[in-house]
């Protein structure tokens, strides 16, 4: 399972409900990822989504508690096992969690992977990604070379998970 987000220097990933910047770099290698995989997200992350309408050509999974929430086009699971049950048989690397902070918790345990843009920015973000650099049991295993969005520096980072987890 990867991780998939952008964080900026304080791993801060949004601010009201909304991503913190739109990098159509970023957004173009979200769409290359994950095109053609399952994608896991939480219910406020899908309804932030344009026209609340599924991820085209991915598999959507939405976590949700909500009883009344069942919105087309999507696969609503009550409970992480729900998910994980949902996910059995398939390739780690065809599924990625794309939010939000809480989803990102949740899963961060099951994870191999997390394919980040680090923003080389600090934003006033209210919901944050969990800081891997922190985290002993992940190392950062790739980093590109530093890209511009205007006066914006980023990059993209692989972090892998060298220890723990659940398998």
């Amino acid at each position: 399972m990867i991780l998939i987000a952008a964080v900026d220097k304080s791993w801060a990933i949004g601010k009201g409900g909304k991503l913190l910047v739109k990098i159509p770099r970023d957004q173009q290698l979200f769409l290359e990822e994950t095109l053609g995989k399952t994608v896991i997200m939480g219910r406020k992350t899908f309804l932030d989504l344009p026209g609340q309408q599924p991820l085209y050509g991915r598999r959507n999974l939405v976590l949700s508690r909500d009883p009344d929430f069942s919105p087309k086009g999507v696969t609503v699971c009550r409970s992480i096992e729900e998910v994980l049950e949902k996910l059995s048989g398939i390739p780690g690397d065809e599924i990625f969690v794309c939010g939000g902070e809480g989803v990102y918790r949740d899963f961060l345990p099951y994870a191999d992977k997390a394919e980040l843009t680090k923003i080389d920015y600090r934003y006033d973000g209210d919901r944050f990604f969990p800081n891997l650099d922190e985290d002993p049991d992940w190392k950062l295993t790739q980093e590109s070379e530093e890209e511009t969005y205007f006066d914006l520096p980023f990059s993209f980072c692989r972090y892998e998970r060298v220890r723990g987890g659940v398998r």
